[in-house]
């Protein structure tokens, strides 16, 4: 009684006059009990006319309810058949209450019956009432029962019904899909996909589907025939792109590689032919393996492989293999910055301002293609490249530069490249001149901070808004190792080294922190101290205010590189200290502005040198250094009285260097080490090497106002602003390279119809280009039309390129280009 209840209620709600025929004449009493309340009940019995009368004549605006035991009459002996079509009937059997529970017009009657073991459930009629709307057809219908099938979301499109499916396939399950199949709604989604996608099958399946789309997607990229639409890219990139489902969709990709025969296809592509391919991690595996080569046999030039590598970074994969990626680029930016380098120089001074303008990049890139290899967990993919790289990087590069480097060297009586700044002067010139003005300053002071690893340190700086970051070469003294550099970059007069290897300013010990500090707040008067950098950044906010307000000077002891390179079991180590040392002197650096240091200096004792590979035998100088009384005998130096002339060293007198004394040092010459048991020899300083003695003097300045910027990007426009075809090709440039104040810019890309649609695949392009090659910075992108594009045919659409709303999932529009879109019929079979 209740369900009749609620059914006739429904339909009070929509109409104002139900009928109600008992077919079977066995709910007369449930009729007679019924209370609607503002419902009149009449029941038929040869009445008819009466009725019609009272109904629309007499009680026009008052709802009723007409019931009749019996069947309905046929419609030409039905006097109230025209009342009944303007408004409800109510009916008794399943299907007729299923219609009125889920509001559907009689007509859909036939389609409830036909999957009437779908309805047969509530929670399903209920899951399927809430999508429903007024003008559903029975395509539409259908379509949202098989959203319910799958627990798809509520928009009920094809798409999402066929990612839920897929997921279940992936997952190795059946459930969904049978489920389908029991409702007897399979047949209409197999003519939905042919309809969508040109998915024709004998046996249509699930899983011959996904088969079809890896091939047809693969065939259209590479620009070969394909059985599905291009419809079927739009739906790939889709479900890739998802997060929801991209694990299935690497599940599907890998098993489908191996039914396809991807690996052996690809055994013969042109890479530049695979270069928007994203389907298969196997592209990946064969465009890196294909690069590495090319860049080993030179066969590709620096620029072609940075555009390439840039157009596979918001490739599926990218990330996986990110590390052998960024090896690769590094490796080949070497090997090309090396052919280009004239290594000879005239003086000291010449020698430091060619290493400051181009060469340090050479052992930046070196660095950094290390890094990159260790990281990427997979050394012996790249072996060959490594070769390469490394024996050019010790030979035609480290070694022969600090050959030519050596040559100058032993010209000089004293060790000055005057312009270039000394360590010595730090003081004097550098944090003295603060002093002068009143102003506060925070000295950082990172061991084994060289020159090439403070180039990359203040680019990141200057990246931070409101940071300006200004670098200049110093010359460390000699030999270059952290005690005497330490002492150097203090006040105070005359340095010695004594003969039990500690180094002394004006007779004081500045071995450690605490001695460093009484030289410090002896020589400032407003107060000076010294503390270790994780102290520092395990201050409060008040506390570091507080060293702020009681020192005009703080030194802060960073040590990370040398920590690591210093040991013989972490030295392999030292390039992933110098990558965690940059992001932790980034942290220093904002906490000390936040402590309100405006001023900061940032500074090295020494650099080093490092070479990735186990050192030759002929790296070693040939004779060990002899003398009357050696204080400190070291890998790059030799420090005693007496010493003994040597074809393999360059030796000084303490004066030489600027130090106090009668003890003299001896230098290996260029990279050559000393032997040494039980240290490191890959990881080395103290010598004169142009890597351990050009050390970086970084003047930071936090600013109140922004001074970031994103670099421009234009639309390459054609002669043609009309779309003909299922396709179009466009060309996006960016204007400037990037730098550290213009910065990149992010641009979602597509086509779209006047009203806002997409109707093409979305491009995520990163505009990060740092080329001066304007060529190097254009990018072009091939967009597929869907079948949207067919609803606004002979129509304006729009080329959009739109950057994300900082902090939100929305995006905002930064600019657009128009087309006319006139496709032909013919263009439906593009594919």
């Amino acid at each position: 009684m209740l369900e009749i209840t609620q059914s006739i209620t429904r339909l009070f709600q929509k109409h104002r006059i139900v009928f109600w025929y008992d077919t079977k004449k066995e709910l007369l009493q449930e009729f007679e009990v019924l209370n609607l309340p503002g419902v009149e009940k009449i029941e038929i019995n040869n009445n008819e006319y009466g009725i019609k009368y009272h109904i629309l004549r007499e009680e026009p605006k008052q709802k009723f309810l007409i019931y009749h035991e019996g069947p309905q009459p046929d419609d030409l002996e039905n006097w109230l058949l025209d009342v009944q079509l303007a408004n409800a009937t109510f009916s008794t059997d399943k299907i007729s209450m299923w219609v009125a529970e889920l509001g559907l017009r009689p007509e859909f009657m036939p389609l409830v019956q036909e999957h009437a073991e779908f309805f047969n459930a509530k929670s399903r009629r209920d899951s399927l009432k809430v999508r429903l709307s007024k003008d559903d057809s029975h395509s539409a219908i259908r379509t949202k029962m098989l959203a319910v099938c799958v627990n798809s979301d509520t928009d009920a499109r094809l798409e999402s019904i066929l990612e839920a499916l897929l997921s279940e396939l992936a997952d190795d399950r059946n459930e969904k899909i049978n489920q389908i199949k029991r409702f007897h709604l399979d047949d209409f989604l197999w003519e939905r996909m042919r309809a969508l996608f040109a998915y024709v099958s004998e046996e249509p399946s699930i899983k011959d589907f996904v088969i079809e789309v890896f091939k047809s997607c693969y065939a259209l990229t590479v620009e070969e025939e394909a059985s599905l639409t291009q419809d079927v890219l739009v739906f790939l990139k889709r479900w890739k792109d998802s997060l929801s489902h991209q694990r299935a969709f690497e599940t599907l990709s890998d098993q489908s590689a191996d039914i396809l025969g991807i690996e052996q296809d690809l055994q013969n592509r042109d890479l530049q032919k695979l270069i928007d391919v994203d389907y298969f991690s196997l592209v990946d595996k064969k465009i890196l393996s294909g690069l590495a080569k090319q860049v080993v046999n030179k066969t590709i030039s620096a620029g072609e492989c940075a555009n390439l590598i840039w157009r596979r970074r918001t490739t599926h994969w990218f990330e996986k293999y990110a590390n052998i990626y960024e090896a690769i680029y590094f490796g080949s930016q070497f090997l090309a910055e090396l052919d280009k380098s004239d290594l000879n120089m005239q003086s000291l001074a010449d020698g430091i301002q060619k290493y400051q303008n181009t060469w340090f990049r050479l052992d930046q890139h070196y660095r950094k293609f290390i890094y990159y290899l260790r990281a990427s967990k997979h050394p012996t993919f790249l072996q060959d490249l490594f070769e390469q790289v490394e024996n050019q990087y010790s030979n035609n590069f480290l070694l022969s530069v600090n050959d030519n480097w050596q040559q100058v060297i032993d010209k000089v009586k004293v060790w000055d490249a005057s312009p270039i700044s000394s360590q010595r002067e730090f003081f004097s010139r550098h944090v003295h001149s603060y002093l002068e003005k009143n102003k506060k300053v925070a000295v950082l002071i990172s061991d084994a901070l060289r020159f090439e690893i403070g180039e990359e340190l203040t680019r990141l700086v200057e990246s931070e808004d409101r940071y300006t970051a200004d670098l200049q070469p110093m010359l460390a003294m000699l030999p270059s190792y952290t005690q005497l550099g330490m002492a150097s970059l203090l006040p105070g007069g005359e340095i010695m080294i004594t003969d039990n290897g500690t180094v002394q300013v004006d007779g004081q010990n500045t071995a450690g922190k605490d001695n460093r500090a009484k030289i410090l707040s002896n020589a400032i008067k407003d107060g000076a101290t010294t503390i270790r950098s994780e102290d520092f950044l395990a201050m409060s906010r008040e506390e570091s205010r507080a060293l702020f307000r009681d020192h005009s000077v703080v030194y802060i002891y960073h040590n990370q590189i040398d920590a690591a390179g210093d040991t013989l079991k972490t030295e392999e180590r030292v390039f992933d200290a110098a990558q965690d040392a940059l992001n932790e002197i980034i942290d220093i650096i904002k906490k000390l502005t936040s402590a309100n240091y405006t001023y900061i200096l940032i500074t090295a004792d020494h650099g080093f040198i490092y070479q990735h590979k186990p050192i030759d035998e002929s790296e070693f100088a040939s004779l060990d250094i002899q003398g009357d009384d050696i204080y400190t005998r070291n890998r790059r130096f030799v420090i005693g009285k007496g010493l003994k002339e040597s074809d393999s060293a360059k030796l000084f007198k303490a004066s030489d260097l600027g130090l106090a004394g009668d003890y003299e040092i001896a230098i290996p010459k260029s990279i050559n080490r000393l032997r040494l048991k039980g240290s490191g020899s890959r990881y080395v300083h103290g010598g004169a090497s142009l890597q351990e003695v050009v050390i970086p003097l970084i003047s930071v300045h936090k600013k109140r106002a922004s001074d970031v910027e994103l670099v421009d990007v234009d639309i390459i426009t054609s002669s043609s602003a009309v779309i003909t075809s299922g396709q179009i090709s466009a060309a996006f440039y960016q204007t400037k390279p990037v730098s550290a104040k213009l910065q990149a810019r992010k641009l979602r890309v597509g086509i779209y119809s006047q009203d806002g649609s997409l109707i093409s695949n979305p491009e995520e392009l990163n505009f990060d280009f740092s080329s001066e090659n304007a060529r190097e910075r254009e990018v072009r992108v091939r967009f597929i039309l869907s079948r949207k594009a067919d609803d606004v045919n002979n129509q304006t659409v729009y080329l959009k390129l739109e950057e994300a709303v900082p902090g939100t999932t929305q995006y905002k529009g930064y600019k657009s280009f128009p087309y006319q879109l006139r496709r032909s019929f013919t263009t439906d079979f593009d594919f």
